[in-house]
């Protein structure tokens, strides 16, 4: 349907786009003065002091002066932001502190500066413009729009905002959207995540709903409510859905349920965002990978993922990285956080421009027995083995199997599916193949003996939900862990019966 907005739309996405190829095609001068920048604004900070930023000219000087560093390592000096002092790690106070769940120490506290925060909002709506600018489609803003997410409600410390960053971001959403957007600021608040899906299927199911956008398990769960209520498929009952925009997983593993929900295929955007940046987004339809933010006052170093753990692993920019390599991804940026290792790891998919995939977490992996399997590998091996047939998948997590009852160790597959398989074997033999063939190290081990094939174990329907709800992550933006080097959740699945 044609209208005005919609008209007004295609031509601010042109022009978003032109901007965007301009320092897309001059990645490396673009990353140059980010780097400067940087180095400029936080000279005068604690940081900057502690570590002589007015010396530092090159990437070599800030590699020479500047460790790698997680939230673990840089803690004292959040603590110090924390406490309500000015100048530490960025100029003046952050606007807010994005809350995160932590693995070792309890709650992360990242900060959002007057700088960083404008680069949250603007590359989610231009990974919206950009589809726009390439596809045509902008019929869908004359529609409702729902974006699943944390609740906006936010505490304040020290004179600082408090909350999680899709609560934080629910503050920023333009003018031109607000009527558009769902759900309601009251059911947005709502804490218990269940309710809350309630909640917004109830708001929903009237309205002309155009574009949902959400983590894929967390959209699934609302997308089973409104098939349960109705009796009808997501696409029959909001006749005008055609975009779907995720990220924080791969979307692969949920592909055939999320079309069978439907009940049709929709175009799909996904996203790379995450407290500490907005650090990519799919900017091609045709295109695999999401074009890294080079633009956002974030300057990127790479380290090579099978050497992350030497004693000097080498950190290189964004001019040295190769295809398919598996890199953890050092940030430095506006928001303060300095050679910050993310944990995530990534592959260039492209050069010209450079774009990315999530390939895991580099404390997601299993190498119990030196065979370095990443998340990336087992979703490939899944999609592998269930593409072509009718089998789908809900959600999957695996974890070494170390003493096993009987024979070799192995790895453990825990699956919950929405549709089984005819025959669960032949479906294993499938995903042990891909395996192979992806993973050397994990061939080797096969071939000679130290493990055996890996085995599948059932997860009821809804397991993982109540294994999330059970440890207090269940919704918003938790994620469950596609692969562990223990046994922490095969064990706790085991222990609450939620397997068959």
């Amino acid at each position: 349907m044609f209208t005005i907005k919609s008209a007004l739309a295609k031509v601010f996405a042109l022009s978003v786009r032109r901007s965007v190829l301009k320092w897309a095609n001059n990645p490396i001068e673009t990353q140059n003065n980010v780097f400067k920048n940087l180095m400029q604004e936080a000279k005068d900070t604690q940081f900057g002091r502690d570590h002589d930023f007015h010396a530092i000219i090159s990437h070599s000087d800030f590699v020479s002066r500047v460790p790698v560093r997680d939230y673990e390592d840089l803690k004292p000096y959040v603590e110090r932001v924390v406490a309500g002092e000015s100048d530490i790690l960025w100029k003046g106070k952050p606007l807010y502190f994005a809350k995160t769940s932590g693995t070792t120490s309890g709650s992360k506290y990242i900060p959002l500066t007057k700088e960083s925060m404008p680069t949250h909002v603007e590359a989610a709506r231009n990974a919206i413009l950009m589809y726009i600018a390439e596809t045509g489609n902008s019929e869908f803003v004359n529609g409702k729009m729902i974006f699943l997410q944390g609740s906006p409600i936010l505490k304040e410390q020290n004179g600082i905002q408090l909350g999680r960053l899709s609560g934080i971001v629910a503050h920023y959403v333009p003018k031109y959207l607000q009527k558009n957007r769902m759900p309601s600021w009251e059911t947005n608040c709502i804490e218990d995540w269940e309710t809350k899906v309630e909640a917004i299927v109830a708001e929903t199911l009237p309205e002309n709903m155009t574009v949902i956008s959400g983590i894929p398990s967390w959209v699934q769960m609302y997308f089973e409510k409104i098939t349960q209520q109705t009796g009808k498929k997501v696409g029959e009952v909001f006749k005008n859905f055609n975009l779907f925009i995720f990220g924080g997983v791969n979307y692969e593993p949920y592909r055939a349920k999320f079309e069978s929900l439907i009940g049709r295929k929709v175009d799909s955007i996904e996203l790379y965002p995450a407290s500490e940046g907005f650090f990519a987004y799919q900017d091609r339809q045709d295109q695999k990978g999401m074009l890294l933010q080079l633009n956002s006052g974030i300057f990127y170093e790479f380290i090579k993922a099978d050497e992350f753990f030497d004693e000097h692993p080498k950190r290189i920019t964004i001019k040295d990285v190769e295809l398919d390599t598996n890199y953890v991804m050092i940030i430095s940026s506006t928001a303060g956080l300095w050679a910050y290792n993310l944990g995530d790891t990534v592959q260039f998919t492209s050069l010209k421009p450079y774009r990315v995939i999530v390939s895991g977490r580099i404390k997601h992996f299993i190498s119990a027995f030196g065979e370095h399997v990443i998340g990336k590998e087992v979703e490939q091996a899944l999609y592998e083995a269930i593409k072509g047939s009718d089998t789908q998948v809900s959600e999957f997590t695996v974890a070494p199997q170390i003493n096993p009852s009987s024979g070799l160790p192995y790895h453990e597959w825990f699956i919950e599916f929405e549709n089984e398989p005819d025959n669960l074997s032949e479906l294993a033999d499938k995903i042990e193949n891909s395996l192979q063939k992806q993973n050397s190290y994990y061939f080797d081990l096969i071939q000679g003996k130290v493990l055996q094939p890996l085995k599948i174990k059932k997860v009821k329907k809804n397991g993982f939900q109540d294994y999330m709800k059970s440890i207090g992550k269940l919704g918003g933006q938790n994620k469950l862990p596609r692969l562990s080097n223990d046994r922490k959740i095969a064990d706790a699945m085991t222990e609450q019966n939620l397997t068959k």
